[in-house]
Order: structure tokens, then C-alpha cells, then sequence
């Protein structure tokens, strides 16, 4: 069945680009959204190439299933069993890992899933359908201080305390089972809204990044691919929000700093263990160009850093 909802894949050409591909190389494509980045990377393969990609969710698997292409795998499953699925996919050392965090298009786009106050529908968020807790079910049980710290923390949200506060208040009448209705309560208890704004995208934002554990899961997966790369592999991720950057941004230095020893040392700079990572390039960020033809490109940053020699 042909798909209603359409995806402009962000940065395509720099994410891709940022991996250096080799064509015999083996590549993973942690997000496959709807297949911007993987078909161009294996537009870039040889046949000895390899391309294994992850999405969790079903649509997009489904999406992916359509290239009939051998040296393309999919895996339904979260990032964060990076080194689980490489390992029964009987994969070792891959060459480049691509990151395109965030929901894409279609997620919100399509009004059931329950991603955007867009739409009047069921309070759902998860990008994986077949499993998981619901933002319904989730909102139903939360203590209000847990609800709270979920929207400060991962909404940034200065009401979040009398947001947290309207959500128990109104369950207690009735149930909050839609978009609508959890929209609505927000707006109450949001006093003040920067221009252009709607008070419920914030505390969206948040929920949705509760429900699907995305910080989690970059956290988790970022030392798992770190450790797959060979040498002279790419690490490229693109971030949507400070959140996301912020862990990827500190993960990459990190790695790029060799071993520190306290001053007046007596060692050479050549017996200091090389660093495993190293940065490559400065940030980018998209075009106007890009951003004027999709505005949803506007936040999104890229980060490349390449595996050296150094020992993790």
C-alpha cells in the first residue's frame, strides 16, 4: 500500500558524505526513517558493500523491506542493540555509522500515531506500535512528581511542576486519552509561550522522549558503535534538539581526548595513548536553502568524527 506521508531526509548529502564511504565497506544506518540516508550510501557501495539499518518502527520496516537490494538488512529494533544484531547478523568491525535522531515526518504527520496536538487522536507517541507503553497508559499511572521531572528534564519546560499538577487534576475526572484533551490541559497551565509557539510542544517533546527512551538509547549506543568502528571508520550523527547534542557532542570529545596525566609528568608526548576518536570538521548545520524548502530541518546539527588507532 502506497504510503500517505511523505519524509525530506536532513542533510542527506553531508551525513553521507561525513562517512567517507568505501565501496567495499560495511555500513550501519542506525534510523532509517524512510530510507533517505541508506539508499544513498548504497548508491556510493560496490558489490563486496554491506548496509545494515534499524528502525523500530513497523512502517518504516515495512518501508524498508522494499529494496530488493542483497546487500541490505533490516532490523526491527531500537538502536541500542547495536552489538546484539551485529553479532547474529555474524558482523564484526563495520566502517561508518550514521545517527538521524529525532521522529521523523511521517510519525507526525500521521495523526493516529499520537505524536503531534496537530490532530485529535489516540495519546499514543510510541515509534514502535507493537510494544511498549503508551503515552495514555503512561500518564494514567505517573506520580505527579514523576510527570514533572519528566517534562522539565526532557522538555525543559519552566511550568512543569503546574503542568504536572492540571494532568492529575483532570485524570481524576476523566481519563486522558487523546492528543486533544492532554493539549488542552497544558494550555491551561501554561501562562506564557514564546511567539509562535503552541504551550503543548514542549511537554510533547517531553512525554515522547520518556515513552521511547531516546536519550537512553543514544547513550547506550553511541560506546557500542564507537567500539565496532575499525580504523578509519566514520561516526556521523545528526541531533535535532539540545538534548540529543548535548550527549553526542560530549561523547565525541570525549573520546578525542587521549589519556590526561597530571602536570609535570615526566613523559613524552609520544608514550601518551592516542585518543579513539577524532573530531572531524566543525559542526554543520543546514543551508537556508534546505531550511526555507523544510523548515523541520531548522534545528538539526551534524557531528563526524573518525576512529583512530587508540585504544579504547
Amino acid at each position: 500500500m502506497a504510503e500517505l506521508f511523505t519524509h525530506r531526509t536532513v542533510l542527506l548529502a553531508e551525513a553521507v558524505d561525513g562517512l567517507k564511504i568505501k565501496q567495499d565497506g560495511v555500513y550501519v544506518d542506525c534510523t532509517y526513517g524512510r530510507g533517505g540516508h541508506s539508499r544513498l550510501i548504497l548508491s556510493q557501495l560496490g558489490p563486496a558493500g554491506r548496509l545494515i539499518a534499524f528502525d523500530r518502527d513497523p512502517t518504516a520496516v515495512e518501508n524498508a523491506r522494499t529494496i530488493n537490494d542483497l546487500r541490505f538488512t533490516i532490523v526491527h529494533s531500537g538502536f541500542s542493540d547495536f552489538a546484539d544484531s551485529l553479532d547474529a547478523l555474524g558482523v564484526g568491525q563495520v566502517d561508518g555509522v550514521l545517527m538521524d535522531l529525532g521522529i521523523s515526518s511521517p510519525q507526525i504527520d500521521d495523526g493516529a500515531r499520537g505524536f503531534s496536538f496537530r490532530f485529535d487522536a489516540p495519546l499514543d507517541m510510541r515509534m514502535d506500535t507493537t510494544r511498549g507503553q503508551t503515552a495514555a497508559d503512561w500518564l494514567a499511572v505517573a506520580d505527579k512528581a514523576d510527570i514533572a521531572e519528566v517534562i522539565k528534564d526532557y522538555g525543559e519546560e519552566r511550568f512543569a511542576k503546574q503542568i504536572a499538577s492540571a494532568i492529575v487534576a483532570a485524570r481524576t475526572i476523566d481519563p486522558i486519552r487523546t492528543t486533544r484533551q492532554l493539549a488542552t490541559i497544558v494550555a491551561t497551565a501554561v501562562r506564557t509561550r514564546e511567539p509562535g509557539q503552541d504551550p503543548a510542544t514542549r511537554t510533547f517533546q517531553a512525554i515522547r522522549i520518556y515513552i521511547n527512551r531516546e536519550l537512553e538509547e543514544l547513550s547506550l549506543t553511541l560506546p557500542q558503535a564507537l567500539k565496532r568502528l575499525a580504523a578509519g571508520g566514520r561516526l556521523s550523527v545528526i541531533a535535532f534538539h539540545s538534548l540529543e547534542d548535548r550527549i553526542v557532542k560530549r561523547f565525541m570529545a570525549d573520546a578525542a581526548q587521549a589519556d590526561k596525566l597530571p602536570s609535570r609528568l615526566p613523559v613524552r608526548a609520544s608514550e601518551i595513548g592516542e585518543a579513539p576518536l577524532r573530531l572531524v570538521g566543525r559542526a554543520i548545520r543546514p543551508s537556508e536553502a534546505e531550511v526555507n524548502d523544510n523548515p523541520r530541518a531548522r534545528s538539526a546539527i551534524l557531528r563526524v568524527a573518525e576512529r583512530t588507532g587508540g585504544a579504547l
